[in-house]
């Protein structure tokens, strides 16, 4: 008797993602490790110098973490409100910080008590930022100015007011220390000349600012507010290059890649797009659990930190070649390793009389029904919930097979209202996958001949016919649209193709003489 042969499941090919170089290097990180803060995570920001620690601004403290560490190595929490913006300076040993009772605090990163507080604001600070001389701080203010102060005289050196809402982003020139730029809920973004009274340049984004980046070079500057990231021009004087429009909602913060390549942006939806800055498209999306408020990319692009609403921080850690081959051999010294492997390469001699040992034969649920010839059971099984809307090529393998047998009707028969909606549901979701097509169409006749009857009596199974009848009417209009327009291109292409001459012969298609003796061969007329 002949063994039962399984329901052979057609491997279709997988649709995917294409693999890219970015890609590669940007699924190369390890899984999160995620903390858990006092508040939501407003800012984060790496340390210029090595170990490259970050702070992270999260409610009324600042955590600085270790490049490796899941515990904070330094802690400030002297803010009687909320803190903003904690910012290191170029050398790595102060830290300034704004908070929400207007009051602009500077740290000495191995000290706890503040250096300088800086008192002229009237309202929240939320932007903080040292200049590139080092001597100097840029502070943003919910009460629409922007201020310059001198660190060792704790004096304020300029204030400007130009904008007309509150000002929630500013990045100074590591270039020039008296050029700043600010970004404000007024829509505008404006440059600033710390040796003049008022702006040199303003540029409309249309949007609330949350967030600005300035390019190593400083020729360009990208500005992030609304759903939209856009790339302005500073050498043109402000004039816009690219308008980038990629997220479904705000978009809160911006980051650089280390060689400047790839530029990041950050969204209340959940999602970091990873943007091309030769092209401004899209190469990698990362996606996180909540919505994010902050971004920071370490030094050569070493870490991934995230910070959300929910007071979650994720960091993402880069692979290592090194460690993954530290770990292979770690594994591969294990004792336990030789034992099963033991005799895995023995060749049997000449002479050994070898006993195989039987291999048993694992059914599918299906299978094991379609063993039984219990067809109805075996459809059944596969029009589980879970099977038929993940793996929708199995249900359709086993309607196959059972056609095959010739036995598809009488699975089909006899359901009550309940599986009946439920295999017509199935219908209805891929009778137009090209893949599925043909088995599906030839059940969908074979429901209509057995219950063709009884049509009118189910209220729900209707509607599911009204559904099929609409769906292929669409298909069918769609199919007959596609066909008209594949006309028309077959026939611009084949009037756009150029003619070719075809060369004339020497030897005549009628007769097989030369061209010579074709003509030689008529009788020449003379006039007398």
């Amino acid at each position: 008797m002949a063994s039962f042969k399984p329901t052979k499941i057609p491997v279709y090919p997988k649709l995917g993602e294409k693999v890219t170089q970015d890609t590669l290097y940007w699924k190369n990180y390890k899984a999160p490790v995620q903390i858990k803060e006092f508040g939501a995570v407003s800012n984060i920001d790496f340390s210029p110098v090595a170990p490259h620690n970050f702070a992270v601004t999260a409610f009324t403290r600042i955590h600085i973490y270790g490049p490796f560490s899941q515990e904070p190595v330094k802690a400030f929490t002297r803010f009687k409100d909320t803190a903003y913006c904690g910012r290191f300076r170029s050398d790595g040993q102060l830290l300034v910080a704004g908070c929400e009772d207007s009051v602009v605090r500077l740290f000495d990163v191995s000290g706890k008590v503040a250096l300088r507080m800086f008192k002229g604001h009237t309202k929240a600070v939320h932007v903080t930022d040292f200049t590139s001389d080092r001597y100097q701080i840029l502070t943003g203010s919910d009460d629409y100015t922007c201020r310059l102060w001198d660190i060792p005289n704790a004096a304020e050196l300029n204030a400007y007011q130009e904008h007309t809402d509150y000002i929630r982003c500013g990045v100074t020139s590591k270039l020039n220390r008296d050029l700043f730029i600010t970004g404000s809920y007024d829509h505008t973004l404006k440059v600033f000349d710390a040796r003049t009274d008022k702006s040199v340049m303003t540029m409309e984004h249309g949007q609330p600012v949350e967030s600005l980046l300035l390019y190593p070079s400083e020729g360009l500057l990208v500005s992030a507010g609304g759903r939209y990231v856009k790339v302005w021009d500073l050498l043109k004087g402000g004039q816009p290059l690219v308008s980038l429009k990629n997220h479904h909602k705000t978009v809160t913060c911006l980051a650089l890649s280390s060689n400047g390549q790839r530029m990041m942006s950050a969204s209340l939806d959940r999602h970091v797009k990873v943007y091309n800055t030769t092209s401004y498209k899209v190469v990698h999306n990362f996606d996180y659990a909540a919505a994010i408020l902050s971004l920071a990319l370490a030094p050569d692009d070493e870490s991934i930190v995230v910070g959300m609403t929910n007071s979650i921080l994720s960091i993402k850690h880069r692979k290592h070649t090194e460690e993954s081959k530290e770990i292979t051999s770690q594994q591969r010294r294990r004792p336990s390793y030789r034992v099963f492997v033991k005799g895995k390469n023995y060749v049997p001699k000449q002479d050994d009389y070898l006993v195989s040992k039987p291999v048993k034969e694992h059914l599918a649920k299906y299978d094991k029904q379609l063993k039984k010839f219990n067809v109805s059971k075996a459809l059944d099984t596969a029009l589980e919930t879970w099977l038929r809307k993940r793996q929708p090529e199995v249900t359709v393998a086993v309607m196959k097979e059972l056609d095959r047998r010739g036995t598809l009707k009488n699975a089909l028969a006899g359901r009550d209202e309940e599986q009946l909606c439920r295999l017509l549901h199935f219908i209805i979701g891929n009778v137009v996958d090209t893949r599925f097509t043909p088995v599906l169409v030839r059940a969908a006749e074979m429901i209509l001949d057995i219950y063709k009857s009884v049509i009118g009596q189910s209220a729900l199974i209707d509607r599911q016919l009204l559904r099929l009848q609409n769906l292929l009417e669409t298909e069918i209009n769609l199919e007959r649209e596609l066909l008209e327009v594949l006309g028309m291109l077959d026939t611009m292409f084949a009037t756009s193709v150029a003619r070719k001459e075809v060369p004339y012969s020497d030897v005549g298609r009628s007769n097989g003489l030369a061209k010579g003796d074709a003509g030689s061969s008529r009788p020449e007329l003379q006039v007398t």
